[in-house]
């Protein structure tokens, strides 16, 4: 059996589905009984109740009147090389190449010992960061430097090379999720506060950015209601809310549709609904599709990115070309139409959910990087 781990993870604790999928994993590591050190600027949302093993630090910034803007990059370096030492961590597993990886990677020279660094690309870091020529070297550097590097899809790995002109070997390790939180919930008698008897209930769950083309998520379901009874509900909030509540308003939904705002029990909202619209441009995995298939909710979106590595066309879900909302309408009228066909699909996603991305896979995926990347035996592990 090979040994226990003392882990530091860095991430964005309060926002985005990288700061969740980090937050779990250690907490799934915790429980494997790895001791694991969160080193962020704030408490991890989803960080939950104490545990044994679970640590935080927080990273302070210098507000020092010489500077500008508050040197938050320095401080998290500083932040990583203290707990490193001072806890005698075996790696870092950090989230995100800037600036997560090339502070990681800062803190591993002062430090100055064999510690390792574990840099996992989440999708923004590449398709919007790594588009600025001015960060371009930085990221590359961070990715060449670390000693592995995972990434949330296939499609992911591609761009990433292609982009960067990256040789290095990035490992595909998907998203998860903890299949004791996601599944579905029996929440019949909360339904009734929103649906009316013979209605179905759609679902968006995302942060409002353009990238998320929330406007299309309106165009969907405006066209699916024609044909189906339904209703919708947003959950979320970001800098297109605003508009897209006037795009309700103008087209005459404002009674059709919920707008929840931010949810905690995300997987409770989810169970509420018949459907998930995920209509996005870009999205390098798509973990809210995922937490819906989990549910048993599948998801009707477009093929961007890394979203067709997730849902299966036709098996756990339908995909259909970005701002193509006629399409995706008609896919959902299809799937929502008929109770045998959403009861095939439905199954279909619980299978594929619990089978092919349930935590205690992808942990163990981690655990063998961690493993190999500090020269160990991994040990054995149990199912969480």
């Amino acid at each position: 059996m090979g040994e226990r781990l003392k882990i530091g993870i860095s991430c964005y604790p309060t926002l985005g589905g990288s700061g969740v999928v980090a937050t779990e994993l250690g907490k799934l590591l915790a429980e494997l009984g790895h001791e694991i050190h969160f080193i962020t600027h704030s408490m991890p949302f989803r960080l939950g109740k104490y545990h044994k093993n679970i640590f935080y630090h927080e990273v302070g910034v210098t507000d020092y009147y010489v500077f500008k803007y508050p040197p938050y990059d320095l401080s998290l370096a500083t932040k990583l090389a203290q707990v490193a030492k001072m806890e005698k961590l075996d790696l870092l597993h950090v989230h995100y190449a800037v600036p997560h990886a090339v502070c990681a990677l800062l803190a591993r020279q002062m430090v100055g010992s064999d510690l390792k660094v574990v840099t996992t690309l989440h999708g923004t870091d590449i398709t919007v960061l790594a588009q600025d020529e001015s960060l371009k070297d930085l990221i590359r550097y961070a990715i060449n430097e670390s000693d592995a590097v995972t990434a949330v899809s296939n499609d992911l790995i591609q761009e990433t090379k292609r982009t960067l002109d990256i040789e290095k070997t990035i490992d595909l390790v998907y998203n998860f999720v903890d299949k004791r939180v996601y599944y579905p919930r029996d929440v019949s008698g909360l339904k009734k506060e929103f649906v009316d008897r013979g209605e179905k209930l759609l679902i968006h769950i995302s942060n409002f950015r353009p990238v998320k083309r929330v406007c299309d998520v309106i165009d969907i379901f405006e066209r699916v209601q024609r044909e189906i009874p339904a209703r919708l509900l947003l959950v979320g909030d970001g800098p297109d809310l605003a508009r897209l509540m006037n795009v309700v308003k103008d087209k005459g939904l404002s009674e059709r549709v919920t707008f929840c705002g931010k949810q905690d029990d995300v997987a409770q909202v989810i169970s509420l609904a018949d459907a998930m619209l995920l209509p996005s441009e870009k999205e390098s995995f798509g973990l809210v599709a995922l937490e819906a298939m989990a549910c048993g909710v599948p998801t009707i979106g477009s093929n961007a990115g890394g979203i067709p590595e997730l849902i299966t066309h036709g098996e756990t879900g339908f995909l259909a070309p970005i701002g193509d909302t006629e399409q995706m309408a008609k896919y959902a009228v299809q799937l929502l139409g008929d109770e045998e066909l959403y009861e095939k699909v439905s199954k279909a996603c619980l299978d594929r959910a619990r089978n092919e991305f349930c935590n205690f896979n992808i942990m163990r995926q981690y655990e063998e990087i961690y493993y190999r990347v500090l020269g160990r035996e991994a040990r054995q592990t149990s199912t969480v």
